[in-house]
């Protein structure tokens, strides 16, 4: 029996080194153990080099192996190439390997699908991408990925970025940029610090390298990714982008340049539309208030498409082909409603943003770049008071950022060249939602209640957008999201009443939930919290790592006036309930009105910040006991 056993192992041994030995690079079998902790994907090889051969060519060769290691993984195998007419893709080629480094898929450039880069309008029909769709039949598996694209824009030379998430381990990254002509290259390292990167800085040549680094672990309430990790930012002085010549070394230069070549003569429009519009504001001074009747004007008869700044180049569709379609991306719709309001006389500035809602993304004061900025807004000068328009909203108020572009360094292109300026920031008691409700107890332990509940600030970003839902979709948002904690939950009516003068968006509805409270004979027992559950608490960590950042402030106040069932009376009721920490406060209060009613009181103030990984711990606890204090229960028993 032993010796079946072993002849077994031998050849199963056998088989595997075979199997490594004909593809040594590509089995997963390979890759050090370190490197497999924690990771969702292994890049086992990252090859980027850029050959600057003058102003108005670049060419970019690129290689990756990446190993996925699981389901998770599959969003880091990437396959795909962008191009449009001054961009020519000359090689292009993906290879799938199976765990053992056995080919099993081979897709040439023929075989990758090709279409638009942009959906829903044919302004920008000369962007598309060419891609893989890959579907996995099992883990690991590895990926090969080549291209090589030629291109007459030198603007945005691919930065590098070697760790390309949290959950992936890097084991060798490389980026060379060849620079023959000696361009000047302005250039910025973030992050470098207690990586495992060499560099090599010349007039010749930029290049950088990675080895060996572990993933990364994910630690919420922490700074946001493009904050901790490494990336290089590289930008030639003179370079070429839109078929048009550019220079600059500073903000300023680059907004003057952004001025004189890409914005200048797209504001033009027709006749008719100035006549139109010139007739809605007739008779009204103010110019703040003929920029509002402007704004409505723009978003009632635009739509928005999505499409990157990037793409389809950087300068704006004019605007008379906007007014045409009726439709346009970011940089398109704000240039329209530039070119709107200087047809009433006001001025506006056309504004480059990192826009994202999960982390502030602000510009860097010290490094000017075009490849900063995925969004463009724009910005009305106020005595001081900028206002600030998201033209691609057709609900969003006049002068109203939501959580995608506030509180963040943006480049704002003024008459006098480029200006760094801060969108307005929402913090704190600003994001303010206030419930008022009053909720009669019935005998059978349903509930019976009519609710107001106002937001304000960002609370307002979140709720805006019930506006435009369907009463069926709203009811569902309201028993699936909202209170979703609260079963047997029916909406009988609900009205909405979206304030954009005063951005409050209020709410106000009739609402039932059966078998609420547990009744027996003794008592009637229930959560005296019935709408505005503040159940998180943030995830244990044994060893913290990173700090802890509270990105976003708000606060919360609830007032329910409870109306006992008949046959029932007040006992005593708790005491009152306070903490008062750093991070925030928390209250919770009882009055009596009768033996029959009361009120319930809760207030909650969580403070945005930035404080040292071992507050931690402390916030966590503040947390856990808001956490434990929500879901307080009263009992209220029968007369005798």
């Amino acid at each position: 029996m032993k010796k079946v056993t072993y002849l077994t192992l031998f050849i199963i041994l056998f088989s595997i080194t075979k199997s490594i030995s004909q593809k040594t690079n590509y089995s997963s079998l390979l890759i050090p153990i370190e490197l497999k902790q924690d990771a969702n994907a292994v890049i086992r090889s990252s090859s980027t080099q850029i050959t600057i051969e003058s102003v108005d060519k670049m060419i970019v060769s690129k290689k990756e192996v990446v190993t996925i290691l699981n389901k998770i993984g599959n969003r880091y195998a990437t396959m795909y190439e962008h191009y449009d007419n001054d961009t020519k893709i000359t090689k292009l080629s993906a290879i799938i390997y199976d765990a053992l480094g056995n080919q099993i898929k081979k897709f040439s450039k023929n075989k990758f699908l090709d279409e638009s880069a942009v959906s829903g309008g044919t302004l920008y029909s000369d962007s598309r991408i060419k891609y893989v769709d890959y579907v996995p039949i099992s883990y690991p598996y590895t990926v090969v990925f080549e291209s090589e694209y030629k291109t007459a824009t030198t603007a945005f030379v691919p930065s590098w970025s070697p760790i390309e998430g949290y959950y992936v381990s890097v084991e060798k990254s490389k980026y060379k940029i060849i620079n023959p002509q000696k361009v000047i290259i302005n250039k910025k390292e973030k992050n470098f610090k207690n990586f495992p990167i060499e560099t090599i800085y010349t007039e010749n040549e930029i290049s950088c390298e990675m080895i060996k680094q572990p993933s990364v672990k994910y630690e919420g309430n922490s700074l946001s990714f493009s904050e901790i990790m490494p990336k290089l930012m590289v930008v030639p002085k003179d370079f070429q982008t839109d078929g048009i010549n550019g220079s600059y070394s500073n903000w300023n230069e680059l907004g003057l340049w952004m001025n004189s070549k890409i914005l200048s003569g797209k504001t033009d429009l027709d006749d008719v539309t100035k006549a139109e519009v010139l007739k809605l504001v007739k008779d009204v001074e103010k110019p703040i208030d003929r920029a509002k009747i402007v704004y409505k004007y723009m978003q009632d008869k635009t739509r928005y498409i999505s499409v990157q700044v990037g793409i389809g180049g950087i300068q704006p569709i004019s605007a008379n082909e906007v007014d045409k379609v009726s439709y346009g991306d970011c940089k398109g719709l704000t240039n329209y409603t530039k070119a709107l309001l200087e047809v009433v006389g006001v001025k506006s500035n056309y504004v480059h943003v990192e826009a994202n809602s999960n982390n502030k993304v602000s510009f860097e004061k010290d490094f000017a770049s075009l490849a900063q900025g995925n969004h463009v807004i724009l910005n009305i000068p106020n005595n001081e008071k900028d206002i600030w328009l998201e033209c691609t909203s057709q609900s969003m108020p006049f002068g109203y950022l939501g959580d995608f572009t506030d509180d963040r360094n943006v480049l704002v292109m003024t008459p006098e060249g480029g200006v760094i300026k801060r969108t307005p920031a929402y913090r704190n008691e600003a994001n303010l939602q206030e419930l008022n409700g009053k909720i009669q107890l019935n005998l059978n332990g349903s509930l019976a209640a009519d609710l107001v509940r106002e937001s304000k600030g960002i609370q307002y970003d979140y709720k805006f957008s019930y506006g435009s839902l369907t009463k069926k979709d709203l009811i569902k948002r309201y028993k699936s999201k909202d209170w979703s904690y609260n079963n047997n939950l029916e909406i009988e009516s609900v009205e909405i009443e979206n304030d954009k003068q005063s951005i409050s968006f209020k709410e106000t509805l009739k609402v039932n939930i059966g078998n609420y409270a547990s009744v027996n004979d003794q008592e009637y027992l229930f959560r005296v919290n019935v709408f505005n559950k503040d159940n998180y608490v943030p995830k244990r960590y044994r060893k913290r790592r990173l700090p802890l950042k509270i990105a976003r402030g708000y606060k919360d106040v609830d007032e329910y006036e409870f109306k006992l069932p008949e046959g029932y009376v007040l006992g005593v009721l708790p005491p009152i309930k306070e903490l008062s920490t750093k991070f925030g406060t928390y209250k919770v209060s009882f009055e009596k009105i009768n033996d029959t009613s009361f009120k319930y009181y809760k207030s909650i103030l969580i403070k945005e910040g930035l404080y040292p990984k071992e507050d931690y711990k402390k916030y966590r606890s503040f947390r856990r006991s808001i956490a434990k204090y929500e879901n307080l229960r009263i009992a209220i028993i029968k007369k005798k």
